[in-house]
């Protein structure tokens, strides 16, 4: 392949249509010197500066790049969804041949839907909580002319959930998203975007908050799509096994530019911009190296852990912990059991069986990560364990206690020592609190510190999670998922507490941040002695930092042992799959 390098920006050849048939086509999407800027109290401040990119049809094209790097709001840019004060200020957005830019509000309102699907990134807020999933899904199919008659909606609705992996969508329809788990509000979207059969498909982390099979079912979907309906698909992702897997043309874009663009295979596999490289040295399947550090202690850490990875000392903690852990568990679940009601229309209702029989321990400093698909009780197991659910059944002992029975000055006492992150960091931030004051909003709470050294901690933990100070000024809309991400652990930090309870505190991250995140983390664990219940279906992260692994489906724990023994000799053909379903794994990345 030929590179050239021009303005800092490294493209490699050929960027055209991968068929001869589609390279007579003109391109479906094609983007120039697009300038993008938010209003500001200080005046303009530009976050895509000059971006430009092609997207032919058929073709799947994915944007790379850390959270603030322009890549959700070069998406937005295009179907006039910026947030707040955004604004186009430069370029142009071609779609078949017109200038978006220039489109009135009616007309771009007939594109956006019709034409060019849009999946957000954040499920809880782009769902109403006080509407049903069947209503919300119904209102987008009457929108696009998608189908008509009730009989005809309601069939429609039924198919656009299981054609986004909602296998009893049918009974699912009168559920409203607060009964949904993260990954099942995904779906949801997903199937809304895909409803009406758009032209292009913009994909904003469409798989983030999804386990790896449902991933791959969905990004199956999509290719079967690109293929039968010539439907083109954007992707916005921090994962670069998606990317390489899934996408023929990749666009890495750093601090609002396009550093380098081309064949995705070709650059992940020689990447040549300095930033490009950082991504491709955190990328490599993670499942390996904790492997090969236990193998050989004497490997070249350098070669191990390039930069924007982890080192070997994560290995050696771990290795300690697993030696030094005591023989009582300090969380205890015993023959724990969920069963919620579910409302079916005046006065009937049913059970619905979420979490059943579950029974596991955590050993203090130690990690144990809780995996499996979405709708698995993988996040109600973690719910109970915070006592913001009641147990229908069983017993849950934190410390020798039994947590159900805890009330008034005992109860805080616990919530101080055990601290969640949620997974949806929009949804757990409080949209009229500065950052400054949601993370000091625990040390208020818990009446810790006086103001003056409750700014000070405010200002630590904000340089723990690699924040400038300045972000305590601003609120959650202001800030990327992954910005919101990193504020979400932070404030649970705060009262440093003995347990964090993290429900995919880490799947809405880009790899370098996950990075950073992730060895904060650690080095905490070893300093404070921390106790960690990892909820997650990235495997890449359990096999670096758990010590031990549950693996769930359908509220049952069907597996469960040492981390090494789950990865290299999973028993049961659930674990197999998952495992093998993991994005980019057998691709060799900067080889």
């Amino acid at each position: 392949m030929t590179q050239i390098a021009n303005d800092d920006v490294f493209q490699t050849l050929p960027a055209s249509p991968t068929t001869t048939d589609s390279a007579s086509r003109q391109p479906l999407l094609q983007i120039r010197d697009l300038e993008v800027g938010f209003q500001t109290q200080h005046g303009l401040v530009p976050a895509v500066r000059g971006v430009s990119l092609t997207l032919y049809e058929g073709q799947t094209l994915a944007i790379v790049g850390e959270s603030g790097s322009g890549k959700t709001t070069t998406a937005q840019a295009i179907i006039n969804l910026l947030a707040g004060t955004g604004k186009v200020t430069a370029g142009e957005i071609l779609f078949e041949g017109r200038d978006l830019t220039k489109l009135s509000a009616k007309e771009i309102q007939d594109v956006r839907g019709r034409l060019i699907g849009y999946v957000p990134q954040d499920p809880m807020s782009n769902l109403n909580p006080v509407w049903n999933i069947g209503y919300q899904v119904e209102e987008a199919i009457k929108a696009n002319n998608v189908a008509q008659g009730k009989r005809e909606v309601r069939k429609r609705t039924i198919e656009v959930l299981q054609e986004a992996g909602l296998s009893d969508a049918a009974d699912r329809l009168k559920q409203y998203p607060h009964q949904f788990s993260g990954g099942m509000r995904q779906r949801v979207l997903i199937g809304i975007g895909l409803s009406a059969r758009p032209r292009l498909l913009i994909a904003d982390e469409p798989t983030s908050a999804l386990d790896v099979t449902v991933q791959r079912q969905i990004l199956d979907h999509l290719g079967t799509l690109t293929r039968d309906y010539g439907t083109s698909v954007l992707f916005i992702t921090h994962d670069l096994g998606l990317a390489a897997e899934r996408a023929e043309q990749l666009v890495v874009m750093y601090k609002g530019k396009v550093v380098e663009s081309g064949p995705s295979r070709e650059i992940l596999a020689n990447p040549r911009h300095p930033y490009t490289q950082r991504l491709v040295a955190a990328a490599p399947s993670l499942a390996s190296r904790r492997i090969q550090a236990k193998k050989n202690p004497q490997a070249d850490a350098e070669k191990i852990y390039s930069e924007g990875s982890l080192d070997t000392g994560l290995i050696a903690r771990a290795t300690k912990r697993e030696n030094a852990a005591p023989d009582r568990d300090l969380i205890s679940v015993q023959g724990v059991t969920k069963v919620y009601r579910i409302r079916k229309g005046g006065f009937r209702s049913d059970e619905l069986l979420a979490v059943n029989d579950v029974s596991f321990g955590v050993k203090k400093g130690t990690t144990t990560a809780i995996v499996g698909e979405s709708g698995s009780g993988k996040s109600t197991v973690a719910k109970l364990i915070l006592q913001l659910e009641g147990i229908t059944k069983g017993r849950i002992e934190f410390d020798g206690q039994d947590v159900a029975g805890l009330k008034g000055a005992e109860l805080l006492k616990f919530r101080r020592r055990v601290q969640p992150v949620f997974q949806d960091p929009y949804g757990s931030l409080d949209p009229q609190y500065n950052v400054g004051n949601t993370i000091a909003e625990p040390l208020l709470a818990h009446k810790v510190g006086t103001a003056r050294e409750r700014q000070a901690r405010v200002l630590e933990l904000l340089d723990q999670v690699s924040l400038p100070s300045s972000t305590r000024f601003r609120y959650p809309s202001e800030l990327s998922g992954g910005q919101r991400q990193r504020i979400a652990v932070a404030r649970a930090l705060a009262l440093k507490p003995d347990v964090l309870v993290l429900d995919e505190a880490v799947s809405a991250l880009d790899v370098l941040v996950q990075g950073q995140i992730l060895n904060l983390l650690t080095e905490l664990q070893a300093e404070l002695d921390l106790t960690y219940l990892f909820i997650t279906h990235d495997l890449a992260v359990v096999r670096l930092v758990a010590d031990n692994v549950c693996v769930m489906k359908k509220g049952q724990i069907v597996e469960a042992a040492t981390t090494d023994e789950v990865f290299d000799n999973p028993r049961e053909l659930y674990t197999q799959e998952l495992l093998s379903a993991i994005p980019g794994g057998n691709f060799e990345f900067g080889r």
